[in-house]
């Protein structure tokens, strides 16, 4: 008895599978002209994706690198303004990304930024360096701190404080004393002379070996009277 009913189960879902198979072969026989349309777009556009990445897109990205190089080097030596908008035979850092985006770097964002930066043009070096994304820990702490020092120029001292702190958040021991002393300055165009004093201290007790730290007494008796 017990058998005959494992047989009827059995039997049951063959034919509930032999079903499915049937309007599944149904189905496709009905939409088959859909279904391969469908299959030959996504392989249509997934050639299209690869060979524009390996074509188009590689090329753009070798051809951004090499004009960006001259731009690297003009800023390696200080001239900021041909390294920024070029020097008549080569593109500056602002065409480069106006014309390849990020293909030559995440860098080519905050090269303009400090390039814009040194110029004294502020709220053009916040517009560059706020686009920059990389994800390199001294970059990304550098660009913050640069952010810093635009506000700083903008007269806007408590967004330069939130700059600086970032900066310092991320940023290598061999780096924070810069920031900590440029938020220390900051905070004293704040007349927050308490806050000055303690990024003071802490390169004073934490840095002792950085270059910031050779005259920060002079600092500490400036906001200690």
């Amino acid at each position: 008895m017990a058998n005959t009913h494992q047989k009827d189960k059995f039997d049951e879902r063959q034919e509930n599978i032999a079903h499915t198979v049937n309007e599944t072969s149904e189905f496709f026989e009905k939409n088959k002209k859909v279904i391969w349309g469908a299959v030959i777009a996504v392989v249509v556009i997934g050639l299209g994706i690869f060979l524009y990445h390996r074509f188009v897109y590689q090329n753009q990205v070798a051809e951004a690198m090499e004009q960006a190089y001259p731009a690297e080097n003009l800023f390696m030596n200080g001239e900021y303004e041909l390294a920024l908008n070029g020097d008549g035979n080569n593109l500056g850092f602002a065409a480069i990304i106006d014309q390849y985006g990020s293909k030559a770097g995440k860098s080519m964002q905050l090269y303009a930024g400090i390039c814009e930066l040194q110029l004294g043009n502020f709220d053009s070096a916040l517009s560059y360096l706020k686009q920059y994304k990389g994800k390199e820990p001294v970059l990304a702490a550098r660009a913050k701190a640069c952010e810093g020092d635009a506000y700083v120029g903008l007269g806007d001292y408590k967004s330069a404080v939130a700059c600086y702190d970032a900066a310092i958040g991320m940023a290598d021991n061999v780096f924070v004393a810069t920031y900590l002393l440029k938020q220390g300055l900051a905070y004293e165009a704040l007349g927050d002379k308490a806050a000055a004093l303690k990024c003071y201290r802490t390169i004073e007790d934490q840095y002792p070996q950085a270059v910031e730290s050779y005259d920060i007494y002079k600092y500490i008796s400036r906001v200690s009277e």
